[in-house]
């Protein structure tokens, strides 16, 4: 193996370097009226929503603190009038720079015909978080 290999890897042990961080991007706080789940998990889970935005005229991103991420899933899947049965995509955002990475969750409620889209970010000394294969 080369030399810049080696050096690459000597840095693994370490972790990510210090830099200055930037904040992930984020679009304009939304009403959370517009949808009825995002009403519901404002009111459910005030101390775990962060924040709330649009995207594309009707897609509903929230932001949760990743230390209740299974808890509100659950409460999302079992509450009768959320439903939302089906995962539909589990991903991670790394923006570079130092940000935090985001978890994103994609549900949708089969039932009540409508997507929601949940986000948690995690500092890049706390990549950690509870894992959703219970629900």
């Amino acid at each position: 193996m080369g030399q810049g290999f080696e050096k690459d890897l000597s840095g693994l042990e370490a972790g990510p370097a210090a830099s200055e961080v930037t904040p992930v991007p984020r679009g304009a706080a939304a009403d959370a009226r517009s949808h009825p789940s995002v009403a519901a998990l404002m009111e459910r889970f005030p101390d775990a929503v962060l924040h709330h935005e649009v995207h594309s005229g009707d897609e509903h991103v929230v932001f949760i603190v990743p230390e209740r991420n299974l808890e509100v899933l659950r409460w999302l899947k079992e509450d009768p009038a959320q439903a939302y049965d089906y995962l539909s995509d589990v991903t991670a955002i790394d923006y570079g720079g130092g940000r935090p990475l985001q978890v994103v969750y994609r549900l949708w409620s089969i039932q009540h015909k409508r997507q929601l889209r949940l986000k948690a970010e995690l500092p890049l000394d706390a990549l950690e978080i509870d894992s959703v294969v219970p629900l």
